[in-house]
C-alpha cells in the first residue's frame, strides 16, 4: 500500500441531508479510484460506508465512515459522514477533522435541514465548502430553485462552476464555466466526453463564467486591479484566485452530478486535488491551553482519536489524525489524557469496514488501529516529551431523553456495560447512572437516535431492556423559619439510647446574617452562636450549620453526629425523597444522658428534629429550568409560541436570523419531554433546539399538590 506524504493528502467530510447521495458518492469516489471493481447500492446493503447492520435495516448512516480513493498521485480521505439530524455527532466529528466540507445537496428537495446544520458546523470551524447538487438525473429535479435555496439559506457567495443542460430524466450533459466545455457522459459515466458549447448555452454560460471571474478576482487585490484593467484574467490567474477565495471561504464552488449514474464525479476529485488544500495548508491545530500544532511531517509526532468502534472479534479499532509528524509501527506514544504509554503496533488504512496495513503515515493522514489500552474518543498521543493535548470535539447538547431497565434484573450490569460501549462509538449519546433517580438515564439527540441504541439492543447484544419515563431531579426547600424538637429514647437489655436535640430550620440566602434569635408563636429562642460549618452540596446549594448550645446541654463532641443525621434527610427529603437545598439549621437546645447517649442517638434525634421543623417550615418543591434556544422558520413562530405557552415557558427574548428566528425561553425540564418531536413535526423537521441548565424555581402550588401524591405514591412503591 503506498503511503502518501502531507503535500498529497486531501481530507473531505461528506455531509448533508439524509437521501442527499453522499454514500453513493462516496461509492463511486472510492470506484473512480480503483479501490472497488463494481459499486454497491444502499438498497441491497452492499456498500463500502454502510456496512454496519444497523445502517443496512435502516438504509441510511448512522456512523460516520472513513474510505479513500487514490486520484491521480494524490490520496483523498473521505469521511462519509450520517445525513439524519440526529445523528449530527457524525458530521461534527467529521468537519472537525477535514480540511474540505464537502456538502451534498438533492436536486429534488433543495435545501434541507441536514444541510443547514452541516453548513452551520462548517462555518463555526471556518472550513471551506464545496457543494454539489445531486440526484440530477431525477423526474421531479428543480436545479434552478436548488441552486436559488443555497444562496438565500447557506451564502451569497456560492458561485456556479458547472450547470446542467437537461436536469431530469434524461440528464447527460453539464456545461463547466472552467473548461469552457461541454462534459457529456453515456451509459455508466464515468470519464466524460469534452465537446463545444452548444451556440443554444453560449450566452448563459459566458454571463455565469464572467461571474466565477468576478468572484475569482475579488478574492485578491491585485487580481481585482489587473481584472478591472483588462476586463479578464488568464486561466493560471482564475485558478489562482479561485483557490485562495476558496480556501478563504470567499468563494464556494457548486458542482452537478449524478453519483449513482457516475456523472461527474471524477470532474469533482479533479478539483478536490487541484484547488482544496492540503492538510499543511490549513490553520494551526491548537492545544487546550492555546499552543499552535502545525501539519508538519518533520515535527514531533502526534495524534488525534476522533472516533472509536467495537469489532466483535478485534475489540475497540481507534480512529485518528496524524497532526504532526511521522506515525510508524510499533511506535511508543504518551496517552495525554492518562499519562500512560500506548504502543501502536499496527497502522491501517480504511476502507468502510476493510483495513489494510501500512507502515507509516505521514502529517495529516488519517488512519486507525487497535488493541490500546487507555486511550478513547478525543483523546491526543503524542512523543515522549511533548504535552500537547488537542482540543476536543465539541458535539451538541442531548435534547432527548428517557430512562431505561433491563427485563431481567440480573442484567443490569451487562446492560450498563454495553451502554458505555455504544457511548465511545456515539459521544451524543450519554449515559449515566443517577443515584438520585435510581435510574440508568439515556441522553440523546431524538427519539429515533434513542430508539436505534434499543434496535442494537435487541439485535446485535441481545439484552431485552424496555424504556420507562424519566424522573424529575426536583428538590426541597423552606420558605420560613420552624422549630421542633425530638427526643431518642430507647432502653433494651443493656445499655440504652438517649438523643434530644432542639432545631431551628429556616431559609438559607447568599449575604444574609447570622441568626442572633427566633420568635415563634409558641417559643422565643434567643442564640449564642457557638460553631458554624458551611457546606457546598453535592446536588446544588448551601447547607449552613449552627451550634448554639450553651451550658454542655449537648456536648460538642456529639454535633457531628446530628449533622451525620440531618444530611440523611437532606438526600431524602420529608417530602418527596428529592434532594434539600439552601437550609441553615440551628441546634439551640437538648439533653444528654450521662450512660445512654452516644453518636446514634444523637444522629437519629437530629434526623427526626430536621423532618418535623422542615414540615413546619413551609416546604417547597423546586424544579429544573433549562434555557432553550429554539431556531426554527420565520414562518413557524407562532405555532411554536403557542406550544411553548403549553410548557410554562418563560419567553426571553426573540430576534431574527435570515428567514428564521431565534426564541430564547426558560421552561421546566418536566416540560420539555419529547420536545424534539413536537418541534420537528411543527416545523416540518427544519427547526433546532438547544438547552443547558439554568437554575431550580419553585413550582406552582397546583402542580406541587400533584408531585407530592405522585413521588410520595413512587417512593412507598419502591
Amino acid at each position: 500500500m503506498k503511503v502518501y506524504k502531507t503535500q498529497d493528502i486531501r481530507n473531505i467530510a461528506l455531509v448533508g441531508n439524509a437521501g442527499s447521495g453522499k454514500t453513493i458518492l462516496a461509492e463511486t469516489m472510492a470506484f473512480a479510484g480503483g479501490m472497488i471493481n463494481r459499486r454497491g447500492e444502499v438498497e441491497k446493503h452492499n456498500t463500502l460506508s454502510d456496512f454496519k447492520e444497523v445502517e443496512q435495516n435502516q438504509e441510511h448512516s448512522v456512523y460516520t465512515s472513513l474510505l479513500f480513493a487514490p486520484w491521480k498521485d494524490k490520496k483523498i480521505n473521505i469521511l462519509d459522514a450520517p445525513g439524519n439530524d440526529e445523528f449530527i455527532g457524525g458530521s461534527v466529528a467529521a468537519i472537525h477533522i477535514a480540511d474540505t466540507v464537502v456538502l451534498v445537496l438533492n436536486a429534488q428537495n433543495g435545501v434541507e435541514v441536514g444541510a443547514e446544520n452541516a453548513w452551520r458546523f462548517a462555518q463555526e470551524k471556518a472550513k471551506p465548502v464545496i457543494l454539489i447538487v445531486n440526484h440530477l438525473d431525477h423526474e421531479t429535479v428543480n436545479y434552478d430553485k436548488t441552486v436559488e435555496e443555497a444562496r438565500e439559506y447557506l451564502s451569497t457567495k456560492v458561485v456556479q462552476l458547472q450547470y446542467p443542460v437537461n436536469p431530469g430524466t434524461s440528464f447527460d450533459a453539464v456545461i463547466d464555466l472552467l473548461k469552457m466545455k461541454m462534459l457529456k457522459w453515456e451509459g455508466e459515466g464515468g470519464q466524460a466526453q469534452e465537446v463545444d458549447i452548444p451556440d443554444s448555452e453560449k450566452d448563459k454560460a459566458d454571463e455565469l463564467r464572467e461571474k466565477l471571474i468576478e468572484a475569482a478576482a475579488e478574492s485578491d487585490e491585485s487580481l481585482m486591479e489587473k481584472y478591472f484593467e483588462e476586463g479578464t484574467l488568464s486561466e493560471q490567474e482564475l485558478m489562482n484566485g479561485l483557490r485562495q477565495g476558496f480556501i478563504n471561504r470567499e468563494i464556494f464552488p457548486l458542482f452537478c452530478t449524478s453519483a449513482k449514474k457516475d456523472y461527474g464525479v471524477r470532474r469533482i476529485m479533479d478539483f478536490i486535488i487541484n484547488v482544496s488544500p492540503a492538510p499543511n495548508e490549513m490553520p494551526p491545530a491548537k492545544t487546550v491551553d492555546g499552543q499552535e500544532v502545525p501539519v508538519d511531517s518533520e515535527a514531533a509526532t502526534s495524534l488525534f482519536v476522533f472516533k472509536t468502534t467495537s469489532e466483535h472479534h478485534v475489540g475497540d479499532v481507534l480512529f485518528f489524525k496524524v497532526m504532526s509528524g511521522k506515525l510508524t509501527e510499533n511506535q511508543d506514544l504518551i496517552n495525554q489524557q492518562k499519562q500512560t504509554k500506548e504502543r501502536i503496533a499496527q497502522i491501517f488504512v480504511n476502507l468502510g469496514s476493510k483495513r489494510e496495513k501500512v507502515s507509516e503515515m505521514y502529517a495529516g493522514d488519517l488512519g486507525s488501529t487497535v488493541k490500546l489500552k487507555d486511550t478513547k474518543t478525543g483523546h491526543t498521543l503524542t512523543e515522549k516529551g511533548v504535552d500537547w493535548k488537542f482540543e476536543d470535539i465539541e458535539y451538541p447538547e442531548p435534547k432527548f431523553w428517557t430512562a431505561i431497565k433491563a427485563d431481567n434484573e440480573s442484567d443490569e450490569e451487562k446492560l450498563a456495560s454495553v451502554l458505555y460501549k455504544l457511548h465511545e462509538e456515539d459521544p451524543t449519546f450519554l449515559v449515566e447512572y443517577s443515584k438520585e433517580l435510581k435510574q440508568m438515564i439515556l441522553r440523546g439527540q431524538g427519539e429515533h437516535h434513542i430508539n436505534t441504541i434499543k434496535w442494537l439492543l435487541d439485535n446485535i447484544y441481545k439484552i431485552p431492556a424496555h424504556f420507562v419515563p424519566a424522573r424529575i431531579p426536583y428538590r426541597e426547600t423552606v420558605t420560613k423559619p420552624a422549630w421542633a424538637q425530638y427526643r431518642h429514647k430507647k432502653q433494651s437489655g443493656g445499655a440504652g439510647q438517649f438523643g434530644e436535640v432542639h432545631m431551628i430550620v429556616e431559609p438559607y440566602e447568599e449575604g444574609k446574617p447570622d441568626p442572633k434569635g427566633f420568635k415563634f408563636p409558641d417559643k422565643e429562642v434567643t442564640l449564642t452562636i457557638k460553631g458554624k460549618d458551611e457546606y457546598d452540596l453535592d446536588w446544588g446549594g448551601k447547607f449552613v450549620f449552627y451550634n448554639c448550645v450553651v451550658g454542655g446541654a449537648i456536648d460538642k463532641n456529639f454535633m457531628p453526629a446530628i449533622v451525620k443525621g440531618i444530611f440523611e434527610k437532606l438526600e431524602n427529603s420529608p417530602l418527596t425523597g428529592s434532594f434539600v437545598r439552601d437550609v441553615r439549621v440551628i441546634v439551640f437546645d437538648g439533653k444528654m444522658h450521662p450512660v445512654d447517649s452516644n453518636e446514634v442517638s444523637f444522629k437519629l434525634a437530629g434526623r427526626n428534629a430536621f423532618d418535623l421543623a422542615f414540615r413546619n417550615a413551609n416546604p417547597k418543591i423546586l424544579e429544573p429550568i433549562y434555557e432553550v434556544n429554539i431556531r426554527i422558520p420565520s414562518d413557524n413562530v407562532g405555532d411554536v409560541m403557542s406550544d411553548l405557552n403549553t410548557r410554562r415557558a418563560l419567553i426571553e427574548n426573540q430576534r431574527s436570523d435570515g428567514r428564521y428566528t431565534i426564541i430564547t425561553a426558560k421552561v421546566p425540564l418536566a416540560e420539555m419531554d419529547r420536545y424534539s418531536t413536537s418541534l420537528s413535526s411543527l416545523t416540518s423537521g427544519r427547526g433546532t433546539y438547544t438547552m443547558k441548565f439554568s437554575h431550580y424555581a419553585q413550582v406552582p402550588p397546583n402542580v406541587q399538590e400533584e408531585l407530592v401524591k405522585k413521588l410520595s405514591e413512587q417512593n412507598a412503591n419502591e
